[in-house]
């Protein structure tokens, strides 16, 4: 007499009369949370075979800060500048896809002195297309696009510190 022994390897079928489970292994996602929190982790990309988890904390989207009460002349000027570019360019950002920073620390266009950037306005990414370099605490991190589309601009410039979800970057969409 034989027993009928589930194949670990072979997963039931909706025709079988089984369930199906569900792909997501919910146990190992809050394992990986529990990891990301007590490391204060911003992000964490686990790839197994042909699956893929990416989980992120924190805001996805920029926060602009607040501007100071009082600024001597000379900071008011580069902050002028720099609210005349945002809003000049607020029209064009609604159509385009920011790239943030997963991190603090301090971006990189290419990797190493002598060497093209990763990118530059007009080239074409995909999901996995490394666009920079974020060095934190002496670890040189590439960064991927994340994204399908042409850079439409970079918005930082190289050895310059890059905050936690500060755009490095804006994507114009593939269609």
């Amino acid at each position: 007499m034989s027993k009928n022994v589930p194949n670990p390897k072979k997963r039931p079928t909706a025709s079988s009369g089984a369930s199906v489970p569900n792909p997501m292994d919910v146990a190992l996602l809050q394992q990986i949370v529990n990891l990301m929190t007590s490391n204060d982790l911003s992000m964490v990309d686990v790839r197994d075979g042909g699956r893929r988890i990416v989980l992120r904390r924190g805001a996805e989207s920029v926060v602009m800060p607040a501007p100071p009460a009082a600024t001597p002349a000379a900071a008011s000027v580069s902050g002028n500048r720099t609210a005349q570019r945002e809003s000049i360019h607020a029209g064009e950002k609604a159509s385009l896809r920011p790239i943030p920073s997963p991190m603090v620390g301090t971006y990189y266009s290419a990797p190493g002195p002598d060497v093209n950037p990763f990118v530059a306005v007009g080239a074409l990414v995909d999901e996995d297309t490394d666009v920079c370099i974020i060095e934190a605490m002496k670890v040189f991190n590439n960064i991927k696009a994340e994204c399908r589309g042409k850079i439409a601009r970079i918005l930082v410039e190289n050895g310059q510190p890059v905050e936690f979800g500060q755009t490095l970057f804006l994507v114009e969409p593939a269609e």
